[in-house]
């Protein structure tokens, strides 16, 4: 998603800082999670702007269901100057669409832009080179693919370069140099960078469970994971095609579509499944059987082969359950 402001995932420091007064600010979205559309309004709101006049958001093309690459640098190109901060997921919730960070980073600042990006559902997912691409800043949650729990710790990334001109607008104890701390002097030493941004102490109940996580992806590497996903998604998607395409000489039996981007390098692990029979009741058999997915409204199951531990006969085991599923919904 795109925005003039930036979203503030759970426990995140504060990044209202990165306003700028301009008078006109646009805002880009693709298909907008509800929860980051909120924090985005709200920072709108804070400084006396509409959203509606003030938030742009982006859509596929009539018929598609993803954001085209070329579409979005389209739209920064020629909306750029009045655009504050461009903000997208790093992978769409929904769609599951994995987007070119790199091109939208270049195309944003090349206009004056601030870049950042919801990497909520691309953390632990995608290979993720923030510095080097030189976003300006990220967000992301801990509870998806990097399996710390739901309600677990959120994160932020901001560059390097911005670590002696960004200044959160928000402070705290914890954002104080640690050399400096326990002076208790009550004069700010603010530590650069992202730390400074830090407002209080991390709750150690929710620290553990990431550690625990963490230490396991400290065996492998996001390379060799990501290795590992493009054959489990692409092979996946292969038995969704081959099974369950819609047959014209059966127009009766349930069939389905995948919206998600075939193309690996736009997508992570997760496929996002349409049905031609009502979701919630193939939901529920799926669950009766043991299967854990995603089903979002208003037809979409999120399957999400996940490297770290699903295996190859995991899909197979899937892809067979889910004809057992379609039968009994039929």
């Amino acid at each position: 998603m795109e925005g003039r402001s930036v979203r503030e995932s759970q426990r995140s420091p504060d990044v209202k800082s990165w306003w700028s007064n301009t008078e006109t600010t646009n805002e880009h979205d693709s298909c907008l999670l509800s929860c980051p559309q909120y924090a985005v309004e709200s920072q709108i709101q804070l400084r006396g702007f509409d959203p509606q006049e003030s938030m742009l958001l982006l859509k596929a093309r009539p018929g598609e269901e993803t954001l085209r690459t070329e579409d979005i640098l389209e739209v920064i190109e020629k909306e750029g100057e009045s655009i504050a901060v461009v903000m997208l997921s790093g992978v769409q919730y929904y769609t599951g669409q994995l987007f070119n960070m790199a091109a939208i980073t270049e195309a944003g600042q090349r206009k004056g832009c601030y870049v950042g990006f919801d990497c909520a559902h691309a953390a632990g997912n995608a290979q993720l080179k923030l510095h080097d691409w030189g976003v300006d800043f990220t967000c992301w949650c801990s509870y998806k693919y990097l399996n710390s729990g739901a309600g677990g710790l959120g994160a932020a990334f901001i560059h390097e370069k911005h670590k002696d001109t960004i200044k959160p607008a928000l402070m705290g104890w914890w954002g104080h140099n640690l050399d400096t701390r326990f002076q208790m002097s009550n004069v700010l030493d603010l530590q650069p960078g992202v730390s400074g941004f830090r407002l209080s102490n991390q709750p150690i109940l929710l620290v553990c469970p990431l550690q625990a996580s963490l230490e396991v992806f400290n065996m492998t590497s996001m390379q060799a994971l990501r290795r590992k996903s493009v054959l489990l998604t692409g092979y996946l998607e292969y038995l969704i095609q081959q099974y369950y395409t819609k047959d014209p000489a059966q127009p009766h039996k349930p069939h389905v579509s995948i919206i998600t981007p075939s193309d690996p390098q736009q997508r992570g692990c997760q496929l996002s499944l349409c049905f031609s029979i009502h979701i919630q009741k193939v939901f529920q058999e799926l669950e009766k059987r043991g299967v854990a997915c995603d089903m979002r409204e208003p037809s979409v199951l999120r399957i999400a082969p996940v490297p770290l531990y699903n295996s190859f006969s995991d899909v197979h085991r899937f892809v067979e359950t889910l004809g057992d599923a379609l039968a009994a919904s039929s």
